[in-house]
C-alpha cells in the first residue's frame, strides 16, 4: 500500500505539468513532457479527481471521519497535506483540517485515518484556506527546495 500512496503523491503533484503527450527532447533544453519511468508511476498512480477527492475517510474503526476536500502540494512538488472537510461528522457548520497525506492510507478499498476520533479532529485547529498563497510560487524563489 504504501507504494500505491508514493505514486498517487508522485502523480498528484505532477497535475497540470503534462499535457498527456510522451518525453519530448529539444537539443540544450529541459525535457517537456514525462519520462518513461514517470508515465510508468503515473499508470500505476490513482486520479487525485477520481479517486481521492469527494471520498469519504473513516478511522481503523469503520467510522466516518470526514471527507477528502483537497490536496495541498507544497514547493518542492510534493503533495504534502490532505485537507479533510470533517464537519458532517463533528456537527460543526465548518471545521476543515489540514494533515499530513502521510496519516492517510488506503486499505480494505477505503482511504483510511488510523487514530481519528471526534475528539481528536475536534482538538485539530480549523483550516483557513486565507492562510495559503493564492498563486503558485516560482521554484526559484522557494529557496533550497527545488
Amino acid at each position: 500500500m504504501k507504494a500505491k500512496w508514493a505514486a498517487v503523491l508522485i502523480a498528484a503533484s505532477t497535475v497540470g505539468v503534462f499535457s498527456g503527450q510522451a518525453s519530448a527532447q529539444v537539443a540544450g533544453a529541459q525535457t517537456i513532457g514525462v519520462s518513461v519511468e514517470q508515465e510508468s508511476i503515473i499508470i500505476n498512480g490513482w486520479s487525485a479527481k477520481k479517486s481521492l477527492l469527494g471520498k469519504p475517510i473513516y478511522n481503523e474503526q469503520g467510522q466516518k471521519v470526514g471527507v477528502l476536500h483537497d490536496i495541498i502540494i507544497s514547493p518542492d512538488n510534493a503533495a504534502s497535506f490532505a485537507v479533510v472537510a470533517a464537519h458532517q461528522f463533528l456537527g460543526v457548520s465548518q471545521h476543515d483540517v489540514a494533515i499530513p497525506m502521510s496519516q492517510l492510507d488506503y486499505t480494505g478499498g477505503k482511504l483510511v485515518w488510523a487514530g481519528a476520533t471526534k475528539d481528536a479532529v475536534k482538538s485539530i485547529p480549523a483550516f483557513q484556506y486565507s492562510k495559503v498563497r493564492a498563486t503558485p510560487m516560482a521554484r526559484k524563489e522557494y529557496g533550497e527546495h527545488h
